[in-house]
C-alpha cells in the first residue's frame, strides 16, 4: 500500500518509434502534480531494434515475441536501476500489436515485457499492463495520457481550452478544459489518435536513405507535397469515425506504397503533410476551438512538420516546452502519474478518452517477493 499523500513514482515508456526507453520521476498524489524529478534515456541498439521490429504485429506465443520481450525487459531494468528512490514503477512495455476493434480476431492489445520480471529485478512494486482492461471493457485502450495531460494543464496554470498533441510513431491529441474540476468531469477532456505521424516518415528514411529519421525535417522541407496523395489519404475510413478511436502503428502500412514513385524529398514532404492533415481533420471533433496546440514527442523537433501544422490549423502551434513541460519525457511522466492512480484506485480512462463505457482504472500491480 502507498503511504497517504504525494509519493515519487518513476514511469518508463518505449514508444512506437522504437528508438529507446524514456524514464522520468513525478511527485504526485494521483490527482495533482507536485513536482517533476530526474529523467533518463536508454537507446535501443541496432540489433535490439531489429528484434522489436521483427515482432511488430505479433501476439503472445508468436515467433519472435519472447525475444522482443527480453529486449524490453533488459533495457528497462538497465535504465530504471539508477532511478529507484521511488515508491513504485509505472511500466508501459512495448506495443507490438493493437486490435481493440477485433478486426483480426478477438479484441485485444499486446505490450511486450513482464512487470512481474521487472518487480523482481528492481525490488519495487511495478504497475503495468495498463491497456488490457480498457480493451476488455469495450474501450480502445488508447490514448492513456489524457488524464495526465489535464493534470499538466493545471500544473502549468492554464485557464482556457487547449490541446496537447503527441507526435510519436502515431499521433494522438487531447483536447482539455482546465477550468473543470478534474479529468473525470463532463466536458473536461476529449482524446483520440489523429493518424500516422513519425512512423511512415521514419520507415521511408530507413528504406531509402538508411537512416532512422528525417532529422529536423530537412529532407521534407526541400520537397514538394503531392496533394493528391494527401487527399486520398484523408479518404481512409479512420477519418470518418467519431472519436474516441485508436490506431496500430501499421494501420496505414500502404502509405509508403502511395509515395513509391515520388523522389525522396517529395515523398518525405508528402508523408509530413499527411501527418499534419490528419491532425487538422481531428480538430473538427473538438467541442470548442483550443486557445493553442502544444506539441510533444519527437515530431515537435521536425521543423517541416511544425510548419505544416501551423499552415493547416487556425490556432497557435508551439512545443510543449513553452509551458514548462518536457516534450521528450511527457509520456514516461504520464505512466509514473498513472501508476499512482492505479495504486490508489483512481480511474485512468473513460468514455471521452478511450470510448470505454464508464470510468475505469486499468493496470495491474506486481510486487517483488
Amino acid at each position: 500500500m502507498l503511504k497517504p499523500g504525494p509519493v515519487w513514482a518513476v514511469g518508463a515508456m518505449s514508444g512506437t518509434s522504437l528508438d529507446g526507453v524514456d524514464a522520468a520521476l513525478v511527485l504526485t498524489d494521483g490527482e495533482r502534480i507536485l513536482d517533476f524529478g530526474r529523467t533518463d534515456y536508454r537507446s535501443y541498439s541496432k540489433e535490439e531494434r531489429s528484434a522489436l521490429r521483427a515482432a511488430l504485429g505479433c501476439w503472445p506465443g508468436d515467433p519472435g515475441v519472447e525475444e522482443a520481450a527480453e529486449v524490453v525487459e533488459t533495457a528497462h531494468a538497465e535504465l530504471l536501476s539508477s532511478l529507484l528512490d521511488v515508491a513504485l514503477v509505472g511500466f508501459h512495455g512495448q506495443t507490438l500489436a493493437h486490435d481493440p476493434d477485433g478486426r483480426a480476431g478477438p479484441r485485444r492489445t499486446h505490450q511486450a515485457g513482464s512487470g512481474e520480471v521487472l518487480a523482481e529485478v528492481l525490488g519495487r512494486p511495478v504497475v503495468w499492463d495498463f491497456r488490457s482492461t480498457d480493451v476488455e471493457m469495450g474501450g480502445q485502450g488508447a490514448p492513456l495520457a489524457p488524464f495526465f495531460h489535464f493534470a499538466c494543464a493545471k500544473w502549468a496554470g492554464l485557464s482556457a481550452p487547449v490541446a496537447f498533441l503527441n507526435l510519436g510513431g502515431v499521433g494522438n491529441v487531447t483536447w482539455l478544459d482546465p477550468r473543470q474540476s478534474g479529468p473525470e468531469a463532463e466536458g473536461a477532456v476529449l482524446a483520440f489518435d489523429t493518424g500516422p505521424a513519425n512512423a511512415p516518415i521514419n520507415d521511408l528514411m530507413r528504406a531509402r536513405r538508411g537512416v532512422d529519421c528525417d532529422e529536423g525535417g530537412a529532407l521534407a522541407a526541400s520537397g514538394r507535397v503531392d496533394e493528391q496523395v494527401v487527399e486520398d489519404f484523408l479518404s481512409h475510413r479512420f477519418f470518418h469515425r467519431i472519436p474516441p478511436k485508436s490506431l496500430d502503428r501499421n494501420d496505414f502500412h500502404d502509405l509508403l506504397e502511395a509515395v513509391r514513385d515520388l523522389e525522396d524529398a517529395d515523398a518525405a514532404a508528402t508523408l509530413t503533410a499527411c501527418a499534419a492533415a490528419a491532425v487538422a481533420r481531428g480538430f473538427e471533433h473538438f467541442p470548442d476551438p483550443p486557445r493553442a496546440l502544444y506539441v510533444t514527442g519527437g515530431g515537435r523537433l521536425n521543423e517541416a512538420l511544425m510548419v505544416a501544422l501551423t499552415r493547416r490549423l487556425n490556432c497557435p502551434v508551439a512545443p510543449i516546452e513553452d509551458i514548462g513541460l518536457d516534450g521528450d519525457m511527457l509520456e514516461a511522466q504520464a505512466f509514473a502519474y498513472l501508476a499512482v492512480r492505479v495504486a490508489r484506485g483512481l480511474p485512468t480512462s473513460g468514455p471521452t478518452t478511450t470510448g470505454v463505457a464508464g470510468l475505469i482504472g486499468g493496470g495491474r500491480i506486481s510486487y517483488p517477493d
